[in-house]
């Protein structure tokens, strides 16, 4: 019974930790060391861990897709729509922007979790849910928007020769990174991303979750005989 709520542990602390970085603590949208790097990820980890350890209810799981769908209507776009009008209408765009860029990645942080989420409801065992969320991660701070908007980006002037807005990259790296140290760190998380998904890992997260009682659908009523 206990394994069956295990789930619980991971997202309450997600959760809490979650609400205090969007509520709580001030938006910002640097990173200054590699701690801050750990806590502003902490919450992702714990969410991986709980949706990989969610139980499978085939008679919910539909009906949790489409709260999933709705509340990422309802709830997440509604607030991304008055989040970026707020900042547009902001007299001092340089001090609201903090705050918009942190919501932009809350956004990301539960796209990937919400795909994740409907892997594990649509029966992925709880090792490949994890596999799959941490390689997630990885691809979450390995860069690669910041790449994709530096070479896209419609620059007033030639390119700027380093990231600066990449502060995730730079603690890591001592400074702002170049294009071409900015492709390298991504290159390795990709690539670490690739690892994970193909490596034999879980398979203790896999007997762990088996030992969880199943939750059995009830035997259909037999039609009556005439």
């Amino acid at each position: 019974m206990t394994r069956r709520w295990f789930w619980l542990v991971p997202a309450v602390a997600g959760a809490a930790l979650a609400y205090a970085i969007m509520v709580v603590l001030p938006a910002d949208r640097t990173i200054d060391n590699v701690g801050e790097v750990l806590f502003k990820t902490a919450p992702l980890l714990c969410a991986v861990v709980a949706i990989a350890f969610f139980p499978q209810r085939p008679g919910l799981s539909l009906a949790l897709v489409g709260a999933l769908l709705l509340g990422y209507m309802g709830v997440v776009d509604t607030l991304n729509v008055h989040n970026i009008f707020g900042y547009a209408e902001s007299p001092n765009q340089d001090a609201a922007f903090p705050e918009l860029y942190q919501w932009t990645i809350f956004v990301n942080a539960f796209t990937v979790l919400a795909v994740l989420f409907a892997y594990r409801l649509g029966g992925a065992t709880a090792g490949r849910t994890l596999r799959a969320g941490l390689a997630g991660i990885l691809v979450l701070i390995s860069g690669l928007n910041d790449l994709t908007y530096y070479f896209t980006a419609d620059w007033d002037g030639p390119r700027p020769e380093r990231l600066k807005w990449a502060s995730h990259i730079a603690v890591f790296v001592g400074g702002p990174p170049s294009a071409t140290v900015a492709i390298v760190f991504c290159a390795v998380h990709l690539v670490l991303a690739i690892v994970v998904l193909v490596a034999p890992l879980g398979r203790w997260v896999d007997r762990f979750d088996a030992a969880a009682p199943a939750v059995i659908p009830a035997p259909p009523v037999p039609a009556e005989q005439y």
